[in-house]
């Protein structure tokens, strides 16, 4: 098969989280949301995951309804449940219960095989001047690309 080109990132979450580690988790979906995912029709926006009876569901994903899915089409925003090895589940579950550490999605994509995975990283979130400094550090690197383009 050859490389999907589906690659929705969750931009907001590098800008308000710093990543301590990440995982790639497969994702439970129903017929028409990989469809709509294979057309790139998905959001990452405002997404978080959280722990239910030790497994874990990510929360606020929209993938927009199939087009052509008549009356089995699904729910834009449902939870849905990611798959993930125990142990890393064990490992998430418990850095998770520390104060101030989060589990944000940070991208989606379509492997080789064709199956829908998202990227999860557990994150710390950042203080106000750790922001200023996030975008101190782009603005410089965008201004160093101008002026070697020249």
């Amino acid at each position: 098969m050859k490389p999907s080109a589906i690659n929705i990132k969750n931009k907001r979450a590098s800008f308000d989280y710093e990543f301590i580690d990440t995982f790639t988790a497969g994702i439970v979906l129903t017929g028409t949301e990989i469809k709509s995912i294979r057309l790139g029709k998905a959001s990452l926006v405002d997404t978080y995951c959280y722990f239910a009876n030790h497994e874990l569901w990510v929360k606020n994903m929209h993938i927009t309804e199939y087009f052509y899915g008549s009356y089995n089409n699904h729910v834009a925003r449902r939870e849905r449940k990611l798959l993930l090895e125990k142990k890393e589940l064990r490992k998430l579950e418990e850095a998770g219960k520390n104060p101030g550490f989060t589990i944000v999605p940070v991208r989606l994509f379509i492997n080789d095989k064709g199956l829908a995975k998202i990227v999860i990283a557990l994150a710390k979130g950042k203080k106000e001047y750790d922001k200023r400094q996030s975008i101190r550090e782009k603005d410089d690197r965008r201004e160093m690309d101008r002026m070697f383009k020249r």
